[in-house]
């Protein structure tokens, strides 16, 4: 039962139901997927330790945030690895899993042209991630996973932000000009564009949030406040059966 609650929060933040700062409110979740409250404080007690919550004061248990010198430090991070594995990637890739990346490109293409925030994220990382596997490391490509999740919140107002603009190209143009250097095995290329990519995603995130930020909409950063409650829609297991009382 533990194992069903903390993946149908995890769940929640991914898709961005539960923001940054969003309260894990102990007993509203409880009932919100049909069981105790056991299962929810074990299952927020693993989301701290994943670095997907926690504990502030006066509040308890959040979706954590990021302060900008973190998130900043955090996508410096990224960069530093996301551009190794891009390289030993595209040097290693089979034209089969290169095949493989272009129909996630396509699918993604098509969520762009749909608005579809969440799916673009889901495919432009299910894309990186079959670059990634290629590398032969799977420490690396695990720990490239984690940070993504750290920054999910921020990775989707990025995204949300370009797709309302009126150009956006930087949602797909590195990852096309990736995918030909993985086709290609260019391993110098694909480090070049990733760098780029990663430089271009943090400065489109910051620029956003400070826009939100001074608009009084933003998504919250570390110490800021949340209020409400979104109740998490259709949470099941992963059988599709709804969770069972415990």
């Amino acid at each position: 039962m533990t194992d069903q609650v903390f993946k149908a929060i995890r769940a929640a933040i991914m898709n961005g139901e539960m923001p940054a700062g969003y309260r894990l409110r102990i007993r509203d979740i409880a009932a919100q997927v049909g069981t105790s409250v056991m299962p929810v404080r074990e299952a927020i007690r693993r989301l701290e330790e994943a670095g997907l919550a926690e504990r502030v004061p006066h509040k308890g248990a959040v979706v954590k945030g990021l302060g900008l010198t973190e998130l900043a430090h955090l996508y410096d991070v990224r960069r530093l690895m996301e551009v190794e594995a891009a390289r030993l990637g595209a040097e290693r890739i089979e034209p089969a899993d290169v095949d493989r990346m272009q129909q996630e490109y396509d699918q993604m293409r098509a969520a762009i042209d749909a608005e579809q925030t969440i799916a673009v994220l889901d495919h432009d990382e299910a894309l990186l991630t079959i670059l990634y596997q290629a590398s032969g490391n799977p420490v690396l490509v695990s720990t490239i996973q984690t940070l993504w999740e750290r920054c999910r919140s921020y990775k989707i107002v990025g995204a949300q932000a370009t797709l309302m603009a009126d150009d956006k190209t930087p949602l797909w143009s590195f990852q096309a000009r990736l995918l030909e250097a993985a086709r290609s095995n260019e391993p110098g290329l694909a480090a070049k564009v990733n760098n780029e990519s990663l430089l271009n995603a943090t400065a489109r995130i910051r620029d956003q949030l400070a826009v939100e930020t001074e608009a009084g909409k933003g998504v919250p950063l570390r110490g800021s406040s949340s209020t409400g409650l979104t109740p998490i829609a259709d949470v099941v297991a992963a059988d599709g059966r709804p969770l069972s009382a415990e």
